[in-house]
């Protein structure tokens, strides 16, 4: 059982492969960003799933879902109507396959249908994006000096960009106490002061890329047809390990680099939302073994 656990849990490393890193069979969590020179904020509130189907041998197909809910208060003015901007939607539909490639290495593939709109009317084409992953991961466990490799392929239609993007992912505890992780979207350094207590400092993207499906009409007359948020965020964190698999955890932190826009239906961007920086918190509950 634990290596079925052990196995599925790698599945939702890169669910959201452009911002963020998850490995999570169960999340729900809440995060806030204020912005650095008013009293608007963004609120995003995340619900995530992923269950496991033995398949065969060593297989397992994967079948989960990832919901986000995105909160605008915006308290200042806009030259339209920004009140379309105050609810958006983002829901990922997981489905997931893993085999053992051969005694080291496991492959894990991973195809995410993603639908993200302000959903001001029936669901339209310009909602569904599209993401895959394609990995290969090795874990050496029993030793002095334990680690994790990920190695593979994504490609993610809401980049803009028409081929796959190489993906790398590497853990280590090199200490008793201590463990680094080196990636992209995420690194970090955590110090393990108890098995109930963990210290974290990170650095990680965060965003994501909403479809607006009516668009909005600017003073320039170019028109908004989506809306981005991206951000670079240096955090500290701590959390608390109710068992190894069940965790409560909060962060802290600033963006390094933060630039939310609307953009036209060639991702032109053509009004930037908010580009300051600003303060970065977030807390929840997970069920996770990494």
């Amino acid at each position: 059982m634990m290596l079925t656990v052990r196995t599925i849990c790698i599945l939702c490393l890169f669910t959201f492969v452009s911002y963020s890193q998850s490995t999570d069979l169960f999340r729900l969590d809440y995060t806030r960003l204020p912005e650095g020179d008013s009293d608007s904020q963004v609120s995003r509130y995340r619900l995530l799933f992923n269950a496991p189907i033995n398949v065969g041998p060593d297989q397992y197909l994967v079948l989960g879902a990832d919901y986000n809910f995105i909160d605008f208060d915006q308290t200042r003015d806009f030259p339209f109507d920004d009140s379309r901007l105050d609810k958006l939607h983002v829901i990922d539909f997981n489905v997931g396959y893993i085999f053992k490639w051969n005694a080291d290495w496991r492959f894990i593939g991973i195809v995410t249908p993603r639908l993200a709109s302000d959903f001001e009317g029936a669901i339209v084409g310009e909602d569904w994006k599209l993401n895959i992953t394609a990995t290969l991961w090795k874990e050496k466990k029993d030793i002095e000096k334990p680690f994790r490799l990920v190695v593979g392929l994504t490609y993610n239609s809401t980049t803009g960009l028409p081929v796959p993007l190489p993906l790398i992912n590497y853990f280590k505890r090199f200490h008793l106490k201590w463990s680094y992780t080196l990636g992209i979207p995420k690194m970090d350094l955590k110090y393990y002061l108890t098995e109930k207590h963990t210290f974290i400092s990170a650095l990680f993207l965060d965003g994501y890329f909403v479809n607006i499906q009516n668009d909005i009409l600017l003073p320039d007359d170019n028109s908004g047809s989506a809306i981005s948020l991206s951000g670079i965020i240096g955090a500290l964190g701590y959390q608390y390990n109710i068992t190894r698999a069940l965790s409560f955890y909060t962060w802290g932190g600033y963006t390094l680099r933060r630039r939310g826009q609307l953009r036209d239906d060639d991702r032109n961007n053509v009004f930037v939302l908010n580009d300051k920086a600003g303060l970065y918190f977030r807390a929840g509950f997970k069920i996770s073994i990494f």
